[in-house]
């Protein structure tokens, strides 16, 4: 078998689940720090803060985050985050203090920027390059899994425990990445065609990659809604404990549809998956915004767990595809920053707009950014492109 075309070798295995850890154990406190806070100070706004603080810092990190993995190793890089990240959450155990919950935030932010890059341009280095839709679907799967399991896990374990175990649990988890981490080989670093010293800007920002991470934003300010306040859309919908089933239907969901999604992507291309998806997303929010039983409440888990499960690595594959191989981690960086930038904005303005309104209406509002999300990816990829195909077609026609 030829090992160009080998997607599951070790290395990649081992990439997705570590991947698939960190964002556990990362989403254990995204949705844990905002309910702990809420309970706390009776005030929803500064919940999500917690969230918005953390994703400032990721993406103020993430422009420096390429220019130092091209100056050190990355394993000895990414085992200098993972350290910073357990001693983060390690000293929020039993603090009550927000001032100083803020300030390990920063800290566990900036870690998280570093790491998120690393482990994703580690698996596109490595990732075939015609199966570069499938391998991001995997990878992405394993992220998405983790990310919907975290808040099911911690909504679960503070209806028995104190917030303190998430902590712990968080650092344990954090430890055992590490562990595995020193026994993943560093991939080789892509060496540029023409040798050329590249510039800070260069490093932090790329063009091509700008369109499909301007998309993801608006994207994941939806999903700073649904990750930070479903908690307290379940309390105002009277659902109890049930409303952590959303996040295991939402886990199914994209289980299912990641693997999918990447082939359709490698086979048809963005377009094909990119409108349905998004329309899937748009009705899941509006079951949101209306949902008063169980039932509606795991329909719109399906919904808005096939849009999650298709947009997010779909979004991720053109940015990383739009560049050259040695700067996939500058696509990655912009790409997991505009991530982490919507999910700051959604946490935080969602927030404060549910002091003013209610749960249930942030969630029909969230529908307006996936309607903007179509809107700009209908001009950028249908229209405009269309409108250069006919100039190119009328200068050769005028050439002839």
């Amino acid at each position: 078998m030829n090992t160009t075309s080998k997607l599951w070798t070790a290395k990649f295995t081992a990439i997705v689940i570590m991947a698939f850890l960190f964002f556990l154990c990362l989403q254990l406190l995204t949705a844990g720090f905002p309910a702990f806070i809420t309970d706390l100070k009776n005030n929803p706004a500064q919940g999500g803060l917690m969230t918005t603080v953390f994703m400032v810092a990721a993406i103020a990190t993430r422009f420096f985050v390429a220019s130092l993995m091209q100056r050190m190793d990355y394993k000895k890089l990414s085992l200098i985050s993972l350290g910073l990240i357990a001693i983060s959450v390690g000293l929020s155990f039993g603090q009550d203090s927000v001032a100083l919950l803020l300030l390990l935030r920063v800290f566990h932010g900036a870690g998280f920027g570093i790491i998120t890059t690393i482990f994703s341009t580690m698996a596109t280095n490595i990732i075939p390059a015609h199966r570069l839709g499938e391998g991001i679907g995997y990878y992405g799967m394993a992220t998405s899994v983790g990310t919907s399991l975290g808040p099911m896990l911690a909504l679960a374990l503070l209806q028995v425990f104190s917030f303190n175990i998430l902590i712990a649990i968080s650092v344990g988890m954090t430890l055992l990445i590490m562990i595995i981490n020193i026994f993943v080989k560093s991939p080789r670093k892509p060496v540029p065609a023409k040798r050329q010293k590249i510039n800070f800007r260069e490093h932090a920002f790329d063009k091509d990659a700008f369109t499909p991470a301007i998309l993801t934003a608006f994207f994941s300010i939806t999903l700073g809604g649904v990750v930070s306040f479903l908690r307290e859309l379940g309390k105002e919908a009277n659902l109890g404990a049930t409303i952590s089933l959303f996040f295991l239907v939402l886990t199914i969901v994209m289980v299912v549809i990641r693997p999918f999604s990447g082939r359709m992507y490698d086979k048809f291309g963005h377009k094909f998956i990119i409108y349905p998806a998004v329309v899937s997303g748009i009705i899941g929010l509006t079951l949101l915004a209306v949902t008063q039983t169980t039932l509606t409440l795991l329909i719109s888990a399906v919904f808005y767990g096939l849009a999650y499960g298709t947009v997010a690595p779909t979004l991720q594959a053109l940015a990383v595809s739009a560049v050259s191989k040695e700067k996939q981690g500058t696509a990655n960086a912009m790409y997991f920053s505009s991530m982490d930038l919507g999910m700051a904005l959604g946490s935080a303005g969602l927030g404060l707009l549910a002091s003013y309104t209610s749960y249930h209406f942030i969630y029909g509002f969230s529908v307006v950014f996936l309607v903007g999300l179509l809107i700009a990816y209908t001009i950028i990829f249908v229209v405009k492109k269309k409108t250069r195909e006919r100039f190119v077609e009328t200068s050769e026609e005028i050439r002839i």
